[in-house]
């Protein structure tokens, strides 16, 4: 249909989460590729999400029981959403669905996350599952169906998602944990000494463009004075800079780290700046550490695959090619 928008099934492609365009690209597959689930819940029986990309969405169970519907019969319209002679039902959905703007090779993305596999329902497929059942399913109709549906229509389920599960569409407050910890530690170090937490502002905020959640969870700045700290032990460099002193470092109070406020922190003298500033984009960046920091949150499902993909993108210098 022209002017639609597709609900893409290739989101293995790379380019796929370079990209900024209002196009979804969402995989059959997805548990084995890049796109993740960056806030989930389940409120009452029902589950519901926002994935890396923005997208919100509702679970299967969620789905069925909106459209006052068993399980099985969400599942079957996925199962039969690509069949060569479609089910008259399945046409009327992917009809509504262009009507509304967009098309969809799939119904919906697993995504393997916690532990087990998500099937996840995009808010667009949603809507048009939900009014099907409303108004187009004859003696299938629905009461509860159609309730539901005079309740999210438009633009009225992405908003609930959204604030079900405490996620800003526009991306205005994610900055503000990481700005919480400047107001309180911007000037803790004593003159003629820097801190590691000022010095990696730059990659912070390369992690927060590409969609990282800063806060109590991802604190790379610790990663960062854990491999400095052992690298200027074994350099002696307290002999060739200075020794190195301790400042208090502190924590917002949404941080669990706060109940043991202050933190004793390691500052440095500032003539070993130029020495730490090479060895974070030698030794930190490009030898393999920021990876292996992001590896980390992402087996640990603090962050989604796709997030640790486009951060390194961001900040690992990509390598020349051979000639």
């Amino acid at each position: 249909m022209s002017g639609s928008k597709e609900i893409s099934s290739n989101a293995s492609k790379i380019s796929v989460l370079a990209t900024k365009s209002t196009e979804m690209e969402i995989s059959p597959a997805q548990g084995n590729l890049n796109l993740g689930i960056e806030k989930s819940g389940d409120f009452g029986e029902i589950g519901m999400g926002v994935l890396s990309d923005g997208t919100p969405y509702l679970n299967q169970r969620g789905l069925a029981l909106l459209c006052g519907v068993e399980n099985a019969h969400i599942g079957t319209i996925s199962s039969q959403w690509n069949e060569p002679d479609l089910k008259p039902r399945i046409k009327k959905i992917k009809s509504i669905l262009e009507q509304a703007g967009f098309t969809a090779p799939v119904a919906h993305a697993e995504i393997q996350h916690s532990g087990r596999v998500h099937f996840c329902y995009p808010a667009e497929i949603c809507l048009s599952v939900l009014e099907y059942y409303a108004f187009d399913a004859g003696a299938n109709v629905q009461e509860q169906a159609r309730a539901n549906f005079r309740l999210l229509a438009g633009s009225k389920l992405r908003d609930m998602i959204y604030s079900r599960v405490g996620y800003d569409p526009t991306g205005a407050n994610r900055f503000n944990k990481w700005h919480d910890r400047i107001a309180l530690n911007h000037q803790s170090a004593p003159k003629g000494f820097f801190h590691v937490f000022n010095e990696a502002h730059t990659i912070i905020y390369e992690m927060v463009l590409a969609g990282a959640e800063i806060g109590e969870k991802t604190v790379v700045d610790i990663s960062i004075g854990q491999h400095w700290g052992k690298y200027w032990d074994v350099n002696s460099f307290d002999g060739k800079y200075g020794a190195r002193e301790k400042y208090p470092h502190r924590y917002p109070d949404d941080h669990p780290q706060a109940k043991s406020n202050p933190q004793e922190s390691w500052c440095y003298p500032l003539d070993a700046l130029g020495e730490y500033r090479r060895w974070l984009q030698d030794e930190y960046i490009e030898g393999g550490k920021f990876k292996g920091y992001l590896d980390g949150k992402v087996s640990k499902g603090d962050m989604p695959p796709s997030v640790a993909q486009l951060a390194i993108a961001a900040i690992v210098p990509a390598a020349l090619p051979s000639q």
